[in-house]
């Protein structure tokens, strides 16, 4: 019957994620809403078709800590590094500035000072599987505002461990300390130093034992024990944490960071991703299914005061906490639209509040009612967002923020324009084609405007900027911009809304020319190569080639390159330590080319 059950429930959560996901993406509301909305119509409040939804959104909490590892992927520790101050102090003081200011908003509404401070501390929190997945569609993460909200994002789920310690102390029923976690017994600096420990050693074991681990696996061949191994590592490195009593999703972030530098990292994603997006999808579904509406059809008044007190009021926080830090306008406003929810630790932190009498389970049961609805809204403000705010503040921006491009109908749209693109810029407008350039780098663009060159000042990885700089009638997008990975994010993001459009990208050398061939971009140039092959032109021309035989040379060398380049990219997948199969397919491929060099000479010389 157990079994009956669980297949039972498993296949109405996929049938609804399958209906309602795509439906919702159609007109435009994003898969998370999708997801919030299936629970919705599945949960016990509507067809009732689902059960014990509470358990089902603890083990897909698992698809957020997944989540976190692989943001840790993404960020190496050298980007974790830049981002401290916004991660010790944008962060820092979203939370206290948030915690205070509902702490005083809920004592004018006659709570206890109390229940008031623990209301503020868990308010202070935004939910980070929403936030993230929202901007991984939208391809914001790499963005300055997608910087600075991930860095908020790390710094709640770092107070989360203090707040869960202050709570009790707040608490009128005395709570027993987890006897299971390992520092139970110790004294409070006994403790700070031993989870300082246990973590210097989770880094060094990611750095020094899980590489050649996973060289050993990789060395297997199979597929499903590096998979395992993926697993593997997310699952212990969260079973450290808490039995350390800290938060799973900081041990996976940690591991990740870890493996950031390391030449598994692609493999790692490719493995991990496809969990992730499954269990948050079960996270999102079961956040709607767990929306009581009896509740708020009994109390909608009120509920609707503390939803609106929740978004409204800790939207306009977050708005001046980033003007404080000197962020533009309009990044400032999609800044605290995104963190304006309550988080899906809300949910703990209400019922673990109510449990120690901090406050009745009437009011928990009503702040988690008004925490899931924010939740639910998040989706709908980012589409009011991208719908009526962005179109508004491209028009109107100015000097330090985007310029204001007047709706563009453009035959080919440009990111980037620095000393390569300036290359392909100028032969374009020499002759008449229609183009329009976005690039980030304005002193350089204060520069170029004064010679006559028609650049603004706008991020290429916003579609929206796109959109308006004539991306949907373009005939051509050329990528010249001067960093590799955020190239290929933008491409990938444009081949998504535009798969018809025709990229050509601007990429530093061969292998990350690999990656571009590997998502099926075939036109990428390396920005060094031609210019190369005409100095190793006059190379052999120095040293006694005729320059017809110089040329014919080149012109060999050239496409026997660019054969093999498409060639080993399929071979190519671990940055920094190519395995045997690669290393032997590219001495083949030199052998071939000085082979051909040899039989051509030979039939030009007799």
């Amino acid at each position: 019957m157990e079994y009956k059950d669980f297949f039972y429930q498993a296949a109405i959560y996929l049938l609804a994620a399958v209906l309602a996901v795509p439906l919702a993406k159609r007109l435009g509301f994003g898969s998370v809403l999708g997801y919030l909305i299936a629970g919705i119509i599945i949960g016990p409040f509507v067809l009732g078709t689902v059960g014990n939804t509470e358990s089902i959104m603890h083990f897909a909490e698992f698809g957020v800590t997944l989540m976190l590892f692989l943001i840790g992927l993404e960020l190496r520790p050298a980007a974790l590094w830049r981002l401290r101050s916004q991660i010790f102090g944008l962060g820092l003081i979203q939370v206290l500035a948030t915690t205070l200011a509902f702490t005083g908003v809920f004592i004018l509404l006659d709570f206890s000072f109390v229940s008031s401070f623990a209301i503020g501390m868990i308010f202070s929190l935004s939910s980070t599987a929403i936030v993230l997945q929202i901007f991984t569609e939208k391809g914001w993460n790499r963005s300055p505002v997608g910087e600075a909200t991930l860095s908020v994002l790390l710094f709640q789920d770092l107070a989360i461990i203090p707040i869960l310690a202050i709570l009790p102390l707040l608490g009128y029923q005395v709570l027993i300390e987890d006897p299971h976690t390992l520092t139970a017994k110790l004294s409070g600096w006994h403790q700070a130093l031993f989870t300082i420990g246990v973590i210097a050693a989770l880094i060094i074991a990611g750095r020094f034992l899980l590489r050649p681990l996973f060289r050993f696996i990789a060395n297997s061949n199979l597929r499903e024990i590096f998979t395992a191994a993926s697993l593997l590592v997310v699952i212990a490195s969260a079973l450290v944490m808490q039995a350390l009593g800290l938060s799973a999703a900081l041990g996976t972030f940690l591991a990740g960071a870890v493996l950031a530098e390391s030449e598994y990292r692609h493999e790692l994603e490719a493995d991990i991703e496809p969990f992730k997006g499954l269990l948050l999808g079960i996270f999102f579904i079961s956040v709607g299914a767990n929306i009581n509406f009896s509740l708020i059809y009994h109390n909608p008044i009120l509920i609707l005061k503390i939803v609106t007190l929740l978004l409204v009021f800790k939207a306009m926080i977050l708005f001046a906490v980033a003007k404080v830090f000197k962020i533009n306008t309009q990044n400032s406003l999609l800044f605290s639209l995104t963190l304006a929810q309550g988080g899906e630790f809300c949910f703990v932190l209400l019922s673990f509040a109510a449990g120690i009498k901090i406050f009745s389970n009437e009011t928990a049961a009503l702040l988690i009612a008004a925490v899931a609805i924010s939740m639910l809204l998040t989706p709908l403000m980012i589409i009011f967002y991208e719908k009526v705010l962005a179109p508004y503040f491209v028009r109107s921006q100015k000097d330090t923020d985007f310029d204001n491009i007047e709706q563009q109908k453009s035959t080919v749209v440009m990111a980037g324009f620095g000393r390569f693109g300036q290359i392909i810029g100028r032969l374009l407008i020499a002759n008449k084609i229609k183009t329009t350039v976005l690039d980030l780098d304005a002193e350089a663009i204060a520069i170029l405007r004064q010679f006559g060159f028609k650049v603004y000042y706008g991020d290429a990885s916003r579609m929206d900027l796109l959109e308006i700089a004539g991306i949907k009638n373009a005939s051509l997008f050329i990528i010249a911009i001067d960093d590799s990975e955020k190239a290929l994010e933008i491409a990938k993001q444009v081949r998504k809304h535009y798969p018809d459009l025709k990229i050509l990208a601007r990429v530093h050398g061969r292998t990350q020319a690999y990656d571009f061939l590997k998502n099926d971009f075939n036109h990428v140039y390396r920005e060094t190569f031609d210019s190369s092959l005409a100095m190793g032109l006059d190379a052999l021309q120095s040293l006694g080639f005729d320059q017809e035989q110089a040329e014919r040379m080149v012109k060999l060398f050239k496409e026997h390159d660019e054969a093999s380049l498409a060639h080993l990219s399929k071979l190519y997948n671990r940055p920094g330590q190519p395995d045997q199969a690669y290393i032997n397919e590219a001495r083949k491929s030199r052998k071939n080319l000085e082979d051909a060099m040899m039989a051509d000479r030979e039939k030009h010389s007799s």
